[in-house]
């Protein structure tokens, strides 16, 4: 498959959601419209919060529900982490792969999500995030995809 054909997604929220059964509800539609109308989906995700886990939960669930093997569910972590290398085999069942992105492996610890999330926004086609707060490093996140132009469905903001 030509790297051209996939679509690539990012997701990025904060650590904590409030109006959780809204903000899955609206996760749930943009997720299976991507499934539903395009060919090759690669969905990358990091798993620091709350958004990043029901983000996970909403992939595992709708591809088994409408996926015909044209999606890829990516874990980025930003480095090697104790959780993921003592439970390797746990996790290569939850997600179809596993990154460790290199370029923030080799930062500072402090900068190294933030690293790996512009890689992310960089490699993405699409950014969804659910952004209540114009403080912390997903909102950063955000503020660095405006540049770079990308589009982006903010989830907090979107009305379904």
């Amino acid at each position: 498959m030509n790297h051209s054909e996939i679509y690539t997604v990012s997701f990025f929220g904060h650590r904590s959601l409030y109006l959780y059964e809204e903000i899955e509800r609206k996760l749930e539609k943009v997720i299976s419209d991507l499934i539903y109308y395009k060919k090759h989906v690669k969905f990358l995700v990091g798993r620091d919060g709350e958004f990043d886990r029901l983000t996970s939960s909403v992939v595992r669930r709708l591809v088994k529900k409408y996926s015909s093997g044209n999606i890829s569910h990516v874990l980025v972590l930003p480095y090697m982490r104790a959780e993921y290398r003592d439970n390797r085999e746990n996790f290569l069942t939850y997600y179809d792969e596993i990154e460790i992105c290199e370029e923030s492996c080799q930062a500072h610890f402090k900068s190294a999500i933030q690293i790996r999330n512009r890689i992310m926004v960089d490699r993405s086609d699409l950014i969804v995030c659910c952004i209540q707060n114009q403080t912390g490093g997903a909102y950063k996140t955000i503020q660095y995809a405006e540049k770079q132009k990308k589009k982006i469905i903010n989830l907090a903001e979107r009305k379904l």
